[in-house]
């Protein structure tokens, strides 16, 4: 993000997260993408023991007070360690969000702090076998109570940090009766050590090595009742408020994995020489980078905006469904363009950026998750054209402004204005 775009506090939060992410040792990169590395609790210990973990929620459960533009522009930074690390600093913010919004005292005591200060790491347990996108239509995992306890069956599986994660946010039907079905969920803050909870499935996966992805199984999984997040059957609401920080998030780290990949090829193509030139000189070259760059810069201007419209849905200025169509942007836009720009900068530089010797084919092979975790991009258009089109044909909404229809040489012509 441009300096003159950020507040001194914002800016000297993202210079904090820089120094910790220049220390963060290359061999434990390495070690991640080479698997000998399952789960990376070395990083957690380094972001919490530098105290940048859980950065926006309050210090008195020892977060830092920090807004939503900081926080981005930290996890901006992170992404130059790549997806899966930029990812698991994410986490914290993610599943952190809603129960700081919605949860007890003593759950924001136990669990933020618990992020905080690396105690307690915590992963979202949402997506199900049958139910990807349509998570709500298609959600099979039940919640009974009996007594004072919720007895959970069902399975969630691509649960990124489930095989080292303390405690789960996940959602099941506890109304299988709710019209819309989405008002018969609810939210469960679940401990790893929950009888009758199993993390089965490590997956393998092209890219974001050392995530520690899980399929998790509830099966008479036994939650006690003050684990509930929020009211009874209220999950539609918690899910809509974590997704702020999870797509937001998403779009903060694609824009540093994004430049850090024309940096690597932008460096390169200073150095190599072909054709009696350097690479930098060559139209092909240059033109890529002119444009990988411009991409990158609109998407983390982008990224920011939305970020300061969370920043006033939460002082009660702005409406929800203006944030989520900007954050939508924000995370549809922002993972195109790195998805993009790694692939530009490998072309740069040819075949070499196809090989181990450089890091571009491990950012490209994490870039193209972008495009699909958190909502994919066609559901974030789906997002996007619906809030738009609310907001269009609200009343107001077109008087309010200059009819352009009229300036049209023939506007008068009404009866070739047909529609059926």
């Amino acid at each position: 993000m441009e300096n003159f775009l950020l507040t001194e506090d914002e800016r000297n939060f993202r210079d904090e997260v820089r120094n910790v992410v220049k220390s963060i040792p290359h061999e434990l990169i390495r070690d991640i993408e080479s698997e000998k590395i399952k789960f990376p609790r070395e990083f957690i210990d380094i972001i919490t023991k530098n105290k940048i973990a859980g950065a926006r929620f309050p210090e008195k459960y020892g977060g830092r007070a920090k807004g939503w533009v900081a926080e981005m522009s930290g996890i901006e930074e992170m992404g130059y360690l790549g997806f899966t690390l930029s990812c698991m600093y994410s986490l914290g913010s993610i599943v952190g969000e809603p129960i700081n919004k919605y949860g007890t005292e003593e759950q924001k005591a136990e669990y933020i702090r618990g992020i905080t200060s690396g105690q307690k790491y915590g992963a979202e347990a949402i997506t199900e076998p049958s139910g990807g996108s349509d998570l709500f239509g298609m959600m099979h995992t039940r919640a009974e109570r009996k007594g004072n306890k919720f007895i959970l069956n069902g399975q969630k599986r691509f649960i990124v940090g489930g095989q080292g994660a303390d405690f789960f946010v996940t959602y099941a039907l506890t109304d299988s009766n709710a019209k819309p079905r989405s008002k018969g969920v609810s939210a469960f803050i679940i401990d790893r050590e929950t009888p009758g909870l199993k993390v089965e499935t490590i997956y393998g996966l092209m890219g974001n090595k050392g995530g520690g992805t899980a399929r998790i199984i509830f099966k008479d999984a036994e939650v006690p009742e003050e684990n509930i997040l929020g009211e009874l059957n209220g999950g539609y609401d918690i899910f809509n408020r974590m997704m702020i920080p999870e797509r937001l998030t998403t779009a903060a780290g694609s824009v540093g994995v994004a430049t850090a990949a024309m940096e690597i090829a932008t460096k390169y193509s200073l150095n190599r020489e072909a054709f009696g030139t350097k690479l930098v000189e060559h139209e092909g070259v240059n033109f890529k980078i002119a444009e990988s760059m411009t991409a990158i810069t609109s998407a983390s201007s982008l990224v920011y905006t939305a970020a300061r419209a969370a920043e006033e849905l939460d002082k009660g200025r702005i409406q929800a469904s203006s944030v989520r169509k900007l954050i939508s942007m924000a995370k549809l836009y922002s993972t195109e363009a790195m998805w993009t720009s790694v692939n530009n900068a490998m072309q740069i530089m040819g075949g070499i950026g196809y090989t181990t010797v450089y890091p571009v084919e491990r950012l490209l092979r994490d870039s193209r998750l972008g495009l699909i975790w958190t909502g994919t991009s066609e559901v974030m258009k789906l997002i996007i054209q619906h809030e738009y089109l609310r907001e269009f044909r609200s009343e107001g909404y077109l008087s309010s402004k200059r009819n352009v229809e009229l300036d049209a040489l023939d506007f008068q012509l009404e009866e070739e204005k047909v529609f059926k």
